[in-house]
């Protein structure tokens, strides 16, 4: 399978990044806000299959010394494939080429994704640092 699926660094379609979004589980976006916010994507990572849009990534930050790595999406149908390992091999070779010594390099993991992050050096930040967030209604 892995010989049909295509790799591409532009973000996707409005519609379909908000659709693989529900399918993998993750939270729906607004329309509006996702076409603002893809826009402004530091990077971007898109796996394809027969152009239907089955996975993808995204870095978002400052570009110097704030990286987030978001949107870790893969369709459930092709979970469990090393799509997901995919994505992630291409933003950290993203990362290794782009961020400066010193930069930080953040990501909020759902259990059980965090055991795919640990993979590529991603550590707890407790007790040191949490992680915090705050969802507008």
């Amino acid at each position: 399978m892995n010989e049909q699926i295509t790799v591409g660094y532009e973000p996707p379609e409005v519609e379909e990044y908000v659709d693989l979004r529900l399918k993998a589980g993750l939270s729906g976006k607004d329309m509006e806000a996702s076409r603002r916010g893809l826009s402004n994507s530091l990077f971007a990572v898109t796996l394809r299959l027969d152009g239907e849009l089955i996975g993808m990534g995204r870095v978002i930050g400052d570009g110097g010394c704030m990286f987030h790595v978001v949107d870790i999406a893969v369709s459930p149908a092709y979970q469990g494939k090393g799509l997901g390992k995919k994505v992630m091999s291409e933003i950290t070779a993203y990362l290794d080429r782009n961020a400066t010594k010193g930069a930080y390099v953040s990501l909020m993991a759902d259990v059980p994704a965090d055991r795919l992050y640990q993979q590529f050096g991603f550590e707890y930040g407790a007790p040191s640092s949490v992680g915090m967030y705050k969802k507008y209604p």
